[in-house]
C-alpha cells in the first residue's frame, strides 16, 4: 500500500509522516530500513526539509507473519486495500494461539491473500470467540491497524450483537453496569466480582417468548463480557457452553439443546469510520441464531 500527500506547508518530512499521513512513530521506525520515503519521487530522510507542493509518498510494505497459509472456506463481507471483513462461522479460532498454529480464520485469509497476490498482513481488529458468530475484521497493514485500534481504545467504533437467551429481561430495553473479574487461576474464565472492572452492556428485546432475541451492545470491551452479564442476569445466552450452565438456568420442558450447533450468539453489525476516506461504514453479518427452531419455540415479535 502506497500513501501519499502533496504538502501545504513547510516543515520536515517526520512532521508531515505524523501529521498529514497519520503514521505512528513506531511505524516510522519499523519502515525505516526498509527506505520506504520519497519526496517528488527521489529518496529522503525523516529530516529532510518540505515546502508547499512536494509530493510525499510512503510505501507501507509488511513481514510475512509467522504462521502457514492454508485453503479453507471464507465469507468475505467486505474488502479494499485497508481493511476486510469476514463472516465467521461457529466452531473455528480467529488466530493461532501458541498451541494451535492451523485450522483458524486467519490461517485461512493468509491462504487468501496467496491466491489473490496479496502481501498483506493479517492484523486482527475484533476477535470472537470460538462459538461466536459473526463479523470479524481484519487490516491489511500495520497502519491502518494502528488508526483502527485508536478508534476502537476512543469507543468510536459501534459494535451490535444478537442473542438467543433462556429468558430475557423484565423491561424491553436498558443497561447492564456490573464489573467483570478473572476467576482465579486455573481458570480461563471471568465472573461478577466487586474488584472487577467497570463493564456496560445495553441491551433491547428484540423477541419475547421462553426463549428470548436479544439485541446486546458493548459499550466496553471485556473478555466474555455478553455472555457473563447475560447468565448473571438470569438470562444465559443459549446453547453457551461454560457460563449457562454456571447460571443454573436450564431449558424449559421441550426445549433442549440437542440439536444446537454451538452458543446462539452473533456479531452482527460493526460501524467504523474508514481509516484511509474517513467515511463512516457498516459491515452486517449475514449469519443467524437459529432462526427457524426458534419459529418452533414460539417466539413472538416483541418491541421494536
Amino acid at each position: 500500500m502506497v500513501l501519499s500527500c502533496v504538502m501545504t506547508r513547510k516543515t520536515k518530512l517526520l512532521s508531515a509522516l505524523r501529521r498529514e499521513l497519520r503514521i505512528s512513530d513506531g511505524l516510522v521506525r519499523r519502515l525505516k530500513p526498509l527506505d520506504p520515503f520519497r519526496v517528488n519521487g527521489r529518496p529522503a530522510h525523516t529530516d529532510c526539509p518540505l515546502v508547499p507542493g512536494d509530493l510525499v509518498t510512503v510505501r507501507i510494505e509488511e513481514a510475512a507473519p509467522d504462521f502457514p497459509p492454508e485453503d479453507g472456506p471464507l465469507r468475505v463481507l467486505y474488502e479494499d486495500e485497508c481493511l476486510i471483513a469476514l463472516d465467521k462461522p461457529q466452531g473455528i479460532l480467529v488466530h493461532p494461539s501458541f498451541s494451535r498454529q492451523t485450522g483458524t480464520l486467519a490461517n485461512y485469509l493468509l491462504g487468501y491473500y496467496r491466491r489473490t497476490d496479496q502481501a498483506c498482513a493479517v492484523h486482527v481488529l475484533t476477535r470472537l470467540d470460538r462459538d461466536t458468530m459473526g463479523v470479524v475484521i481484519f487490516a491489511k497493514n500495520a497502519w491502518a491497524h494502528w488508526l483502527l485500534m485508536e478508534e476502537l481504545a476512543e469507543g468510536r467504533i459501534e459494535k451490535v450483537y444478537e442473542a438467543l437467551t433462556l429468558g430475557g429481561p423484565e423491561a424491553d430495553r436498558g443497561e447492564i453496569r456490573l464489573p467483570i473479574a478473572k476467576r482465579p487461576n486455573p481458570s480461563l474464565l471471568r465472573c461478577v466480582s466487586p474488584q472487577g472492572k467497570p463493564a456496560r452492556t445495553c441491551f433491547r428485546v428484540l423477541e419475547r417468548g421462553p426463549i428470548c432475541r436479544l439485541e446486546l451492545r458493548p459499550l466496553t470491551g471485556r473478555t466474555h463480557q455478553l455472555r457473563v452479564h447475560c447468565a448473571h442476569m438470569g438470562f444465559p445466552i443459549l446453547g453457551d457452553p461454560q457460563y449457562q450452565a454456571a447460571s443454573g438456568v436450564s431449558a424449559p420442558p421441550g426445549f433442549g439443546q440437542e440439536g444446537l450447533k454451538g452458543q446462539q450468539l452473533v456479531a452482527r453489525r460493526i460501524t467504523l469510520d474508514h481509516p484511509l476516506t474517513g467515511e463512516r461504514i457498516t459491515l452486517v453479518s449475514r449469519m443467524e441464531p437459529e432462526a427457524e427452531s426458534s419459529k418452533e419455540w414460539g417466539i413472538v415479535t416483541g418491541n421494536q
